[in-house]
């Protein structure tokens, strides 16, 4: 099989799924793929060889991570207009979703290479087909801001869209983060919100929570360690254009300042300053928002 792959597998790029959690995820046209390439370009090599090691596969494999993509594309670019063969893997599901992929894949389009895509494994895809939320809509958008502030205004953002019916939202999360995205969630939703988490998907102990935050929050809080990253499944409600009229006040930036300098006992210039770097605005912009703020308010 492999040298009949090595004959057939045209010049090109190749992204390719890897599994999530069981080795069984990853599909006979991936394992020829892996095999037929001249090289595997990998988000961690470490992590790509115990796989390789698993179905004996030898191809070479070189990095493609965050760190070093956008100079990696130009080599392997120039490898496949040279008629090489290059296959794209993260460290799990499927390259370029919340992993490196996306950039090479571009590069490859701008110089007139053949992207060509090996389906398989996903982990927002997965969870979402048995969370029990509607599929007929949903809205990916991987991981949120790690601070507290800017994830705030995000969930604040997506929940203001005007929706004629339900919509599901997927998110990832990391286990040390995932309380405090659900208490934000509750904060800008309502207790009442729906949710799905899924971890270890594929895995021996795959779970799914299916609750209200609320019983979401309480269920996690009662374990000794969270482990695992999570997919983070969100039915978000209807809600018509003028829904404003009707929804409850976000916090302000003044209460948010308040807030802060009751807490760390800290002076206002501080507290602006320290809220400007957690919503990632300059101090003087986060300022004259204020000011127009407090325009309004009186």
């Amino acid at each position: 099989m492999a040298d009949e792959t090595l004959s057939t597998l045209a010049p090109g790029l190749y992204l390719v799924a890897t599994p999530i959690g069981n080795l069984g995820d990853i599909t006979l046209r991936a394992l020829e793929v892996l095999r037929g390439a001249d090289r595997i370009a990998c988000e961690d090599t470490r992590q790509t060889q115990k796989l390789l090691n698993h179905f004996e596969i030898t191809t070479p494999t070189v990095s493609c991570h965050q760190h070093n993509e956008h100079t990696r594309a130009t080599e392997l670019v120039e490898a496949m207009r040279a008629g090489g063969r290059i296959a794209i893997v993260s460290d799990a599901g499927l390259p370029g979703v919340s992993d490196p992929g996306s950039w090479l894949v571009a590069e490859a389009i701008a110089a007139g290479v053949t992207v060509v895509p090996i389906p398989g494994a996903n982990a927002a895809l997965s969870a979402l087909i048995a969370s029990g939320l509607t599929t007929e809509e949903f809205h990916f958008i991987g991981f949120l801001p790690e601070k507290a502030g800017a994830r705030r205004t995000r969930l604040e953002e997506l929940a203001e869209q005007p929706r004629s019916k339900p919509l599901t939202l997927i998110f990832y999360e990391a286990p040390h983060r995932i309380q405090e995205t659900l208490a934000d969630l509750e904060s800008v939703f309502g207790p009442a919100l729906r949710v799905v988490l899924a971890r270890e998907l594929t895995k021996i102990h795959e779970e799914f929570i299916r609750a209200s935050v609320v019983e979401a929050r309480a269920a996690l809080a009662n374990r000794d360690r969270v482990r695992g990253e999570f997919t983070l499944l969100v039915e978000a409600p209807a809600r018509s254009k003028n829904a404003d009229e009707t929804a409850p006040t976000h916090e302000t930036l003044s209460a948010r300042l308040a807030r802060l300098q009751n807490e760390e006992k800290i002076d206002e210039k501080e507290a602006l300053k320290r809220l400007a770097r957690q919503l990632g605005q300059s101090k003087s912009e986060l300022y004259r928002e204020w000011q127009r703020e407090r325009a309004r308010l009186r």
